[in-house]
């Protein structure tokens, strides 16, 4: 790859423009626009059937768009295809192998099908994606995080600049989540770009750098984590060793909103560890003022907490209500 030419922009990788898809008279994606930038972890939020992979199968040449482009390291992907996806690796929906093949052997074979893939290159992504005590095992005796090691085993044998994975953690549990999320972190520190679909907010919050929401074929927002989340607000929550008489004095302010339980998505661990918390949005630069009041008013303060919603809660704001794994 030419590094030369990915330094220079910081770098868009992927650069999607006004992409737009129908199907006979129906429109599936509409004017769905993002890039993708050197080293970083971008996610790609939405539930199923919002069209996630449908978009996907445009970036990767799978399926042909109605308008719009795709540039792969300023190749476009519609006319030059070759040239474009040659700085990319993708697993889309599953990773296909062969079950009565070793890891190994499954890794020869894809080596062939593309020019210049030396055996050193096959130890280097069996030893990237931490297979090695594994790899001459028959694939039929792997778990689903193995196999899907071993399709991004697969994806990295090209040496790509951008590395595209649709819903990765589907199927996995706990600790393969985990395991996988850090794996996806280190691939990033080295320099490489990540497109990561995915309908777990969860997931997509803790593991990515930007995230682009789509709902009905159509993004809805684009930006970093945080941005969005400091889109919808933030929540102060406020414990005292008298409650009652603390939200009888919260309740007397025109500049304070008491959020009920039920209408806000707080962390259930934080919440547990404020028992009988009031949750409340207020400007965050009168805090100060309130714990004075608190403390003439004889209430004492046993801890106040200032906490951002998390994504679920944008997607749902965005959205008004279409629900989300």
């Amino acid at each position: 790859m030419d590094k030369t030419r990915i330094e220079s922009d910081r770098d868009v990788i992927l650069s999607v423009q006004g992409l737009k898809k129908n199907i006979g008279r129906k429109t599936i994606i509409r004017n769905v626009s993002f890039d993708v930038r050197a080293g970083e972890i971008f996610g790609f939020l939405g539930p199923n059937g919002s069209g996630k992979t449908t978009t996907i199968r445009m970036l990767v040449d799978l399926i042909k768009p109605t308008s719009g482009r795709v540039l792969v390291c300023g190749e476009d992907v519609n006319r030059h295809p070759e040239l474009a996806l040659r700085y990319v690796g993708c697993i889309v929906e599953n990773p296909e192998m062969y079950p009565y093949l070793t890891g190994w052997e499954n890794l020869e074979h894809f080596a062939r099908m593309q020019e210049g893939i030396t055996r050193e290159r096959i130890r280097e992504v069996v030893d990237i994606v931490q297979m090695d005590k594994r790899i001459h095992d028959k694939v039929k005796t792997y778990s689903l995080g193995m196999r899907q090691r071993l399709g991004i085993a697969q994806a990295l044998l090209g040496s790509p600049g951008l590395l595209i994975l649709d819903e990765p953690t589907n199927g996995l549990d706990p600790k393969g989540i985990k395991e996988l999320r850090e794996f996806i972190r280190k691939l990033a520190d080295s320099g490489m770009s990540l497109f990561i679909s995915s309908h777990l907010l969860s997931e997509i919050q803790l593991m990515c750098d930007r995230v682009a929401i789509i709902a009905g074929g159509e993004v809805i927002a684009v930006g970093s984590v945080d941005e969005l989340v400091k889109q919808a607000g933030s929540y102060t929550l406020w414990q005292f060793d008298k409650p009652e008489a603390g939200l009888r004095l919260l309740e007397g302010s025109g500049d304070v909103a008491i959020v009920g339980d039920g209408e806000h998505r707080i962390d259930e661990a934080l919440l547990a560890s404020l028992p009988g918390a009031i949750v409340t949005v207020m400007d965050e630069e009168s805090i100060p003022e309130w714990i004075e009041r608190f403390v003439a008013a004889g209430v004492r303060i046993l801890a106040v907490h200032k906490t951002a919603p998390s994504l679920e809660e944008l997607f749902l704001k965005l959205t008004e209500g279409e629900s989300v794994g």
